[in-house]
């Protein structure tokens, strides 16, 4: 374990920026906190609601079909967007089901 030693003024210039910080933090916060995380959804969430396999899922990333958000290496979608592509997704699979095949 390694102890740094600091003069008070460093100190607290380090403190007042922290605050100031944190306030632009709080209203950010504020400002679009009205937005809910319900509205995003996960690759499994996506996969269930549209009944596709994640290949599936991963051609209409691919292709520009289904835009998409990655944090940390996580894929999301807005539940609008998923939405736009329901009828997408059920033109595909009668499609499929023409030739015989399933989705």
């Amino acid at each position: 374990m390694e102890i740094v030693n600091i003069d008070s003024k460093t100190f607290e210039a380090m403190l007042s920026t922290f605050e100031g910080f944190a306030s632009r933090m709080e209203s950010l916060c504020r400002l679009h906190g009205d937005k809910e995380l319900s509205e995003w959804l996960d690759n499994q969430d996506v996969c269930l609601l549209l009944n596709i396999s994640p290949r599936t899922l991963q051609t209409f990333r691919d292709n520009g079909t289904l835009p998409f958000s990655r944090i940390n290496h996580k894929i999301y979608y807005k539940s609008s967007d998923v939405g736009k592509i329901t009828s997408v997704v059920e033109e595909k699979r009668k499609q499929v089901k023409y030739r015989g095949k399933k989705l």
